[in-house]
């Protein structure tokens, strides 16, 4: 009964998105405020009966109801609980589930914390949102129904895939899918501007926080799926640039640039046509994640679907949207004014190299990860675009940002004193210079690695060069009332210099890696091993049972200088019902670097092959990418970056306002 009930609460689910789709739209046009108040109470409802449809399939997997289809794919009765609870997305159906739920969940969001938006745009918004919730509410009905039922009841499922059965994956699609999914309301609202024609700097700041927030969870999202690949796959790597990788950068680098541009048009009211782009842009490659990994034309460990009927509805899916948005803005955009007027040496200036550089290097992205399909789609020809092609691509194009971002950063409004900036950067690009001769001395090459370092450790620097020169203006020897200054620095100021000092971090664990030591080898009991600064000492070898697998257990001890520091039990498990063996990676963290170890099946011999490696400050990779998210929370809890019309303060009589 509780099935049927979620399958009912599906339908009826669809039935009011189409509600919303129609009412709120018609009240636009007709200037009926009650028809676009529907909006509201539609969006709620709507997400409340997803919400119920999405807990009806967890309950079947927490209770191991093996009538239903997508239980006997995907659990077991002896799954631990976790995983019976994060292995409801942990395949197609389920996953499908979660992205309606955080679709549904967005425009319930936008629709509850949106009042200050005009009511008109707030429709236009709401339908095109509701428009996303019947086409995904469709798609799960029509062709990955979770709720599908057996005639003949199996004793037991086939359990999940146990490259699934982790606890990173409680965790990963969650957060990437609020990051996609967030855009969603970017797309939205983009989409009934250009619908109601309202593109001003009051539009700016509607997006804002909507895209701030995405991009939090999304990039949140990624380093949590990079951590995952890192230790649960047993390679030692943390980005293979895989097609599904891929999907997950290309919006990061969209919605990176459009937080930018959205600035520019909130701050100057220039940039107008760009940022309406982008907003399209960025959703629209989320689209694209969604069409890649759930098509069948992609083979991963992160794809679901394999079949091809899914992938032409989807296919349909993303025509429909980003076509019609496109459409939509062909025809809007000449209409769009040109805005505010800036100097090309100017913060607005070099915002706009920016968000050119980011989307270029989103471009070499999307071919590199396209064309080797596009190519096998059109003559069968099957080539692998890897690693060097993205590093001679991409790394180029990216480089600049890390230059130029902290630069940008001092210069004024519509037009700057370059030669200024610059001389306020000289000390840090000298610190940055002498990290590199510090790096190269005691580490030694390679060269991307010494001068990698040097940039990052100039980008954490140069990130608080705004916050000093706001609080220090007229340098550090006058610096009277300079405390004041510094505690009335809005929240965004902070934020931004800590995302930007979180890049600079990842990028010095990213740079380390080039000084990382690997080891393979045959691993014996009681025999010992140099791995970089540490040797490292299979101590014994145990076996374990777990809920649905058996393992074995390889100790070894990690000692420097005879002294030992800490033990490390990497294994080998083999899940019995899937009949498939994982490698559980031993990971110890020391001095921000990290020795890894991971082990192959047991030899006849009672020996392990075994890869093990010395990566110095990977950690920081990681790391870095939490600070880019506190930095961005941060702005978000800004006061002036709550959703509501920008409004300008009233000034004293007789005081004019600055041009």
């Amino acid at each position: 009964m509780i099935v049927e009930t979620g399958h009912f609460a599906l339908a009826l689910a669809l039935a009011l998105a189409l509600m919303q789709v129609i009412l709120p739209f018609w009240g636009a046009r007709a200037h009926d405020g009650r028809l676009m108040a529907t909006a509201r109470p539609l969006a709620l409802t709507q997400f409340a009966l997803v919400a119920l449809a999405y807990a009806a399939l967890t309950y079947a997997h927490v209770v191991s109801d093996f009538s239903l289809v997508n239980v006997v794919e995907n659990s077991h009765s002896t799954k631990p609980m976790l995983y019976k609870i994060s292995g409801v997305w942990g395949n197609h159906e389920g996953s499908m589930m979660l992205w309606a739920l955080i679709l549904t969940l967005s425009g319930a969001a936008m629709a509850l914390f949106s009042r200050a938006i005009p009511p008109r745009l707030l429709a236009d918004a709401t339908s095109v949102q509701g428009l996303l919730s019947v086409a995904f509410l469709l798609f799960i009905l029509l062709t990955s129904d979770p709720f599908v039922r057996l005639d003949t009841l199996p004793i037991e499922g086939n359990d999940l895939n146990p490259i699934l059965q982790d606890p990173g994956l409680a965790i990963h699609p969650p957060l990437l899918y609020i990051g996609y999914v967030g855009f969603s309301i970017v797309f939205s609202l983009a989409a009934g501007a250009l619908i109601g024609g309202r593109t001003d700097a009051a539009f700016a700041r509607f997006i804002r926080p909507w895209t701030l927030a995405a991009w939090i969870f999304l990039t949140l999202g990624i380093a949590m799926g990079s951590y995952w690949a890192y230790y649960t796959l047993g390679w030692g790597g943390f980005w293979f640039w895989d097609p599904v990788e891929n999907a997950s950068l290309l919006p990061w680098l969209a919605g990176t640039a459009l937080l930018h541009s959205a600035a520019v048009m909130e701050k100057r009211d220039s940039l107008k046509i760009w940022t309406i782009f982008l907003a399209i842009l960025t959703f629209s490659l989320s689209l694209l994640g969604t069409f890649l990994v759930r098509s069948g034309v992609l083979t991963s460990v992160h794809a679901f679907a394999s079949d091809p009927q899914r992938g032409l509805f989807i296919l349909g899916i993303l025509v429909l949207f980003i076509g019609g948005a496109l459409f939509l803005f062909m025809l809007r955009a000449p209409t769009l004014t040109s805005g505010g007027l800036f100097a090309p040496i100017s913060r607005e200036g070099f915002l706009v190299v920016n968000n050119l550089l980011l989307t270029a290097s989103c471009a070499a992205v999307f071919i590199g990860t396209l064309y080797p399909l596009a190519l096998e789609a059109w003559n069968g020809s099957k080539i692998t675009v890897g690693a060097p092609f993205f590093n001679l691509t991409f790394g180029p194009l990216f480089a600049p940002i890390l230059i130029l971002a902290p630069l940008g950063q001092l210069l004024a409004w519509k037009r700057g004193d370059l030669f200024a900036a610059a001389q306020r950067l000289f000390a840090v690009a000298v610190l940055g210079l002498v990290a590199m001769l510090g790096f190269y001395a005691f580490q030694g090459g390679p060269a991307v690695a010494v001068i990698g370092a040097g940039v990052a450790v100039y980008l954490m620097v140069a990130a608080f060069a705004e916050i000093w020169s706001r609080v220090f203006p007229q340098g550090f020897r006058r610096r009277a009332n300079a405390f004041g200054r510094l505690t009335g620095l809005p929240l965004s100021a902070w934020g931004g210099a800590l995302a930007h000092a979180g890049l600079g971090v990842t990028l010095l664990g990213l740079a380390a890696t080039g000084w990382g030591v690997e080891k393979i080898a045959t691993i014996h009991p009681n025999e010992s091993f140099a791995v970089g600064p540490y040797a490292l000492q299979a101590t014994s070898v145990d076996s374990g049972e777990g809920p649905n697998y058996r393992e074995a257990i390889v100790h070894m001890a990690i000692s420097r200088d005879g002294k030992i520091l800490a033990k490390i039990d990497p294994s080998k498990r083999f899940f019995k019902t899937r009949q498939m063996a994982t490698s559980q990676a031993g990971i110890v963290t020391l001095n921000l670097g990290q020795v890894y170890v991971a082990v192959a099946e047991q030899n006849a011999d009672g020996s392990f092959d075994a890869r093990m490696y010395w990566k110095p400050l990977v950690s920081l990779i990681w790391l870095g990418a939490l600070v880019m998210a506190l930095g961005g929370s941060l702005s978000l809890a800004d006061r002036r970056l709550r959703v509501g019309v920008a409004r300008r303060a009233k000034l004293p009589a007789g005081v004019q306002a600055a041009e």
